[in-house]
């Protein structure tokens, strides 16, 4: 069963009604009709005056009633493509205290980009909300990191990542405004589309929409533009130029009236050759070259901006464009294009109804570029409605203008959330001094948002349906550092000292806050920490634990008699690389140490080095063998000690010395020095000296021959 189709066009000029029938397969036109605006209520698509639009609407809607016989109650309209806002914004984000890694993290950089646009375009908007603005698509121009574009962020590491972005935001009020206007003139809206769509669903089979391709509707006042590409519409923009700048430099070039020029521009265009009659009443037929020459520099200046929105717009040439809309007529606009875009010529071309391959070709089909927007309403907007859906943001409920395919992050921007503020802050940084240099170590990355849908987690590019389910959650704080020296340093420096040809591994020490410490400690906030990865020679013996020899080394020197006196033989000597050593020198790999203790003297050594007689003696003749007899000279004492002779004198000691007068020997002298077994001595004694009897108190001269004797 055939369905009738009623489509508004509610253009800046003029409101075009349409029947249009679908048969199942195909689309008829049965009848359409025009009326221009009679006061200027329409502005770049936006009505301005409510009233007077709803009474243009209410004169088409009865001339197709009365003509037909008809009632007509619902109608599909478009939103006008430039009523589109297009803003383009960058955003810089700190990374080095939270690096992006994941494709996740980049898609809320963007969103954050969006959203700035989004303030930004309300702002300008004499300070609107920015929720009055629905996003109908963004297109990332450009990342850079550090400065320097860059083509993808994921896994990059430096201080700055920045993300260019192109959006377009679709004014709330349009749609309100456009709902208003109908039901003044009792019309419920059946469907709704956006202008651009309407061409491209007609002209753009889905199939083909993976290609980048541009669509230009040119119509009176602007010239509006959508771009396909990866199987959805990737931008929006409008120009502000378009037939009417063509037409008023024919009329001004020529003389003709408005109306004049307007069909000396379709006629030249088709038929290559126009009569014209100018406003003095002169008749002459002009040629195609000559219009094109007498015009040339408008239709550059047109040409020059279309290029330039859709070089902003899609950052590159598309593979093509198709031209729509009454002045894509324009002579010459194809090719120019074509060259300013650097595309063959035979990659940008004018569209007219014909090329529509759903639309019936009957008598009643209007001819032109001007009606693909008109009758692609009436299909787009039947076959591909733009809907309200609803859905449901942290237990609040929002609705979204259905314009594409709408994801989780959509939902995110038309709830108002701030992207930026939903990561989890860094954790508190620790600052700290590492060798007398300050040293800031980062706490632990703030975690992106958490996003569920339907209780399910996801991505913010997950696509949402009708009745869904959101919830975010705000990133967990990062948390302060935790970090051990060794952990902060790696592997401590070390390096081998040999001691007396012993090698010894020294590793470095570790000072927190003055205080020695281990690898292991778990450094804190404003902890001063240094690394002593070299030893002197003295700390090097206490090290290995023989700090007492440190004592012994040097010169050996004791006092007598209250006179210092050194004696090199007992010395103790420490060598660094053979030389005399420096117990503050530093030591470095491969030293070499050396330390060789000296012999402790005895006090009768001491006193021989210093030549002091200890003794004087006298030799007799015993039993008929010599025998020394030896008295003691010098008397030595420490600290009030009296020494023997055979005791050891260290360095440092102080002894003092004191001679005795010398007394001679006397027989009784010799017993200190035989072996005489008095348990064997029986009967009478008799000591001789020189063969004559003598005493024990008897005074021995050099070479006495001494004798004892006694009865058997």
């Amino acid at each position: 069963m055939s369905e009738r189709i009623f489509a508004l066009d509610i253009g800046t000029r003029s409101v075009v009604g349409l029947i249009i029938e679908n048969n199942g397969s195909k689309f008829e036109v049965i009848d359409y009709y025009v009326h221009e605006h009679e006061e200027r209520s329409m502005l770049d698509g936006q009505i301005h005056d409510i009233v007077s639009v709803a009474n243009v609407i209410i004169k088409v809607k009865k001339a197709l009633e009365e003509k037909h016989q008809i009632s007509l109650t619902k109608v599909c309209v478009a939103a006008a493509g430039r009523a589109l806002k297009t803003k383009r914004t960058t955003i810089t984000k700190e990374i080095e205290q939270h690096p992006l890694i994941e494709k996740e993290d980049i898609l809320f950089l963007e969103l954050s980009a969006v959203q700035k646009a989004q303030f930004d375009l309300a702002k300008e908007e004499l300070q609107a909300s920015s929720t009055h603005y629905y996003c109908v698509g963004y297109s990332v121009l450009q990342y850079e990191l550090d400065g320097q574009v860059i083509g993808s962020l994921i896994d990059q590491q430096g201080q700055k990542a920045k993300v260019e972005i192109i959006a377009t935001f679709l004014p709330k009020v349009v749609v309100e405004s456009l709902i208003s206007a109908l039901q003044r003139a009792d019309l419920e809206m059946e469907a709704l589309t956006l202008e651009p769509i309407a061409a491209i669903n007609v002209l753009i089979p889905q199939s083909m929409r993976r290609l980048n391709v541009a669509l230009v509707d040119i119509g009176a006042g602007t010239s509006d533009i959508a771009l396909t590409e990866s199987g959805t519409i990737t931008a929006y923009g409008m120009v502000p130029m378009a037939g009417d700048e063509i037409t008023e430099a024919i009329s001004d070039h020529f003389l003709l009236d408005f109306a004049e020029a307007e069909k000396v521009k379709k006629e030249i265009t088709t038929k290559k050759t126009s009569t014209i009659t100018d406003i003095l009443g002169f008749e002459q037929t002009v040629e195609y070259e000559e219009v094109v020459e007498g015009i040339s520099s408008s239709i550059d200046s047109l040409v020059e901006a279309i290029a330039n929105e859709i070089m902003e717009l899609n950052n590159k040439s598309p593979k093509a464009v198709m031209l729509v809309g009454g002045g894509s007529q324009t002579p010459e606009l194809t090719s120019r294009l074509a060259a300013k875009l650097n595309l063959p010529a035979n990659r940008v071309a004018v569209r007219g109804v014909d090329a529509i391959p759903t639309l019936d070709k009957k008598e009643t089909l209007p001819v032109g570029p001007e009606f693909i927007t008109p009758i692609g309403i009436a299909i787009a907007a039947k076959q591909n409605p733009v809907q309200y859906i609803s859905v449901t943001v942290n237990d609040r409920a929002i609705r979204l203008f259905d314009v594409k395919q709408l994801t989780v992050g959509d939902c995110l921007l038309a709830a108002g959330i701030n992207i930026e503020k939903q990561y989890g802050r860094p954790g508190m940084a620790y600052m700290i001094k590492w060798n007398g240099r300050d040293i800031t170590l980062p706490g632990t990355y703030g975690q992106p948002p958490k996003v569920w849908l339907n209780d399910e987690p996801i991505t913010v590019d997950e696509h949402i349906k009708h009745g869904d389910i959101l919830s975010v959650e705000k990133g967990k704080d990062g948390s302060e550092p935790s970090i051990t020296i060794e952990e902060l340093v790696g592997d401590m420096p070390s390096y081998t000292i040999f001691y007396n040809d012993t090698p010894y591994k020294l590793t470095a020490d570790l000072f927190v806050n003055d205080n020695k410490t281990e690898k292991d400690y778990v450094v804190q906030d404003n902890d001063s920490i240094k690394v002593a990865s070299n030893k002197t020679v003295k700390e090097f013996f206490t090290f290995i634990q023989k700090q007492d020899l440190l004592s012994k080394a040097g010169q050996y020197s004791i006092t007598i008699n209250g006179e210092n006196k050194s004696i090199s033989k007992y010395s103790s000597t420490l060598l660094l690389n053979g030389k005399d050593a420096n117990l503050d020198g530093v030591l470095k790999e491969g030293d070499r140490i050396t330390f060789k203790s000296g012999d402790v003297p005895t006090v009768k050594s001491i006193l021989d080095d210093m030549e002091i007689n200890t003794n004087y003696s006298l030799t007799i003749i015993y039993n008929h063998k010599p025998l020394r007899l030896e008295k003691q000279m010098v008397e030595v004492y420490r600290e009030g000690n009296l020494l023997d002779l055979s005791d050891s004198v260290v360095s440092g000691n102080s002894i003092q010395l004191k001679k005795k007068e010398q007394s001679p020997f006397i027989f009784q002298d010799i017993f200190r020095y035989i072996d005489l077994d008095l348990s064997q001595i029986k009967g009478k004694i008799e000591i001789l000296k020189n063969e004559q009897p003598a005493t024990f108190f008897e005074e021995l001269n050099r070479n006495d021959s001494i004798s004892i004797q006694w009865e058997a």
